[in-house]
This record gives C-alpha cells, sequence and structure tokens, in this order.
C-alpha cells in the first residue's frame, strides 16, 4: 500500500496460476505466494516462468505482474496391492 494524500492506493498485480490468472496484490515472494494459497511448502513444487525455482530461493523470489507459474502439490496415497 502506498499513501497518496489520504487515500491508500492498493498495487495489483495479475499473476497466471496452473493457467488461472488471478490478481494478488504486489509485494509477493514465492514463499508467500504458496502461503497465501494455503499450501504446505514442504509438499509443493514451483515453477516460475518456464524454470523450477529451488525451495531455498523461495524467499528471495519476488513475483511480478505477468508472471506465469505452475505450482504442484504432492499428495501422499495409499498402497497399492497386486490383484
Amino acid at each position: 500500500m502506498r499513501p497518496i494524500a489520504n487515500c491508500y492506493l492498493f498495487l495489483l498485480m495479475k499473476l497466471q496460476i496452473n493457467g488461472e490468472q488471478r490478481d494478488f496484490s504486489d509485494g509477493l515472494t514465492v514463499a508467500s505466494l504458496v502461503d497465501h494459497l494455503g499450501m504446505k511448502a514442504d509438499r509443493v513444487a514451483v515453477e516460475l516462468n518456464l524454470e523450477i525455482v529451488p525451495r531455498t530461493n523461495w524467499t528471495t523470489t519476488d513475483l511480478k505482474d505477468g508472471d506465469k507459474l505452475e505450482v504442484v502439490h504432492f499428495v501422499g496415497g495409499g498402497s497399492m496391492s497386486a490383484s
């Protein structure tokens, strides 16, 4: 938010996540986006503009208007039995 006179201007950016365009306030990092999406960081992989973002870089990777992300959430399953 940036103050202008006695009002605030919310800057929005458009991100494409898994093919769906969504609006977010600017200033997000990959880590804060994953948190905002309610995903557990240890079960997610993120691709930003066709490049995998290592988890160690999530807090320092800023997102900007027009970025395209693929977010993959890993889900554990049960055991498979042979029939």
